[in-house]
């Protein structure tokens, strides 16, 4: 299962996991894949703390981290951030704030005390906000990748990662978005199916896999899209793809920084209790069904705002319901893929990824198994 995109970027096994956690990064990467750090919630200050704790637990081995700069979102070309927000919060309908208000006193919801409000809820959702966080990755020599989550990254974003001897990844949902992007120069393609947790597009892995790995040859492809078992990896891998990217398994393992509610929230979940919605960041993401989500398809909601301005709707609200425990659970943001049916149990992230290894010797023994019978 080593690959020629294991020898470039020095890694033994072709498992790359997504996480907003810095615990689960370094373990998957100590356990010899390749962990990626979300810094989509991170202010620049505040990741270069997380980047150096990583720097500090992972030794010579390398490690990736993912931002998120949309190929279209409200407020581009705005490069000052604080002016940015302004414009965006100053733009949503009162509609808007008093369906949120509507659903939250529906709950039995409070307002947040006054010492707790304050802050940006921007994020990392744009090119202004982004930028900085670039900044940082690219003063830690072991960040050999940097991805971006939604599109084909700005030009300059992709010149910069060049110039610092890095290479540039970005995730597809379709076809034409990877021909775009091996257009504008990345480096590996993760083509996402539509079974995968967060933002995902229309099309099933199955399908996607081979039409992307083909189209964009010989840049290497990185399958991603519901994909939990070393089975997947070895129909990934048989495909042509040259790894696995991962996101949603990695939220239940013993490092992962998910809350108690949270992490029972999956594990109580089916395959069929996820929904894709626009609810939360104002583009298609798939997440746990909730009342939330519910809410939103109601006939007298409001249709969604386009990203970034629904999350400006969404994370005070997120906010609160994480404030009052048990009476916002049902209101959270629970991002995950149709894998969560499949996670069960809380296992460390070192049994993950080596089951996963042993997962796929044993689907590739089968099917050596066939092709001896065959030719015997």
């Amino acid at each position: 299962m080593h690959t020629e995109l294991c020898d470039r970027l020095g890694i033994e096994f072709p498992i790359f996991a997504f996480s907003h956690c810095r615990d689960v990064v370094a373990a998957v990467t100590k356990a010899g894949g390749f962990g990626v750090l979300g810094a989509l919630a991170y202010p620049a200050p505040q990741l270069e703390y997380e980047l150096k704790w990583i720097d500090s637990q992972v030794g010579d081995k390398p490690y990736g981290v993912d931002i998120v700069i949309p190929g279209k979102y409200e407020g581009m070309g705005e490069v000052d951030p604080v002016k940015l927000e302004q414009q965006l919060i100053a733009a949503i309908p009162p509609q808007h704030r008093a369906f949120v208000e509507k659903v939250l006193e529906q709950y039995g919801i409070p307002d947040l005390p006054a010492e707790e409000k304050g802050g940006s809820d921007l994020l990392g959702w744009t090119a202004a906000t982004a930028a900085p966080q670039i900044d940082v990755a690219l003063r830690h020599p072991k960040v050999k990748l940097v991805a971006n989550a939604l599109g084909t990254p700005p030009a300059d974003v992709i010149e910069r990662i060049h110039e610092s001897g890095r290479l540039m990844a970005a995730l597809c949902g379709a076809t034409k978005h990877a021909l775009a992007q091996k257009k504008a120069g990345v480096d590996i393609l993760i083509a996402q199916g539509h079974e995968g947790g967060g933002h995902c597009g229309e099309i099933g892995s199955m399908v996607l896999w081979p039409e992307v790995i083909d189209a964009v040859a010989p840049i290497p492809v990185l399958a991603a899209g519901g994909i939990g078992s070393g089975r997947q990896m070895a129909a990934a891998l048989a495909m042509g793809a040259q790894g696995v990217w991962t996101g949603s398994i990695w939220l239940t393992v013993q490092e992962a920084d998910t809350t108690p509610a949270q992490r029972e929230a999956y594990f109580a979940a089916t395959s069929a209790d996820t929904v894709r919605s626009r609810s939360f960041t104002g583009k298609p993401a798939r997440m746990l069904r909730n009342d939330w989500t519910q809410a939103w398809e109601a006939p007298d909601a409001p249709k969604p705002l386009p990203m970034p301005m629904q999350y400006l709707v969404a994370a005070p609200a997120a906010a609160r319901a994480r404030r009052y425990g048990e009476k916002g659970n049902h209101l959270g943001f629970n991002p995950v893929g149709q894998i969560v049916g499949r996670m069960n149990e809380m296992r460390s992230v070192k049994e993950v990824v080596y089951q996963m290894v042993e997962e796929y010797l044993a689907a590739v023994e089968r099917l050596d198994k066939l092709t001896s019978a065959q030719t015997a």
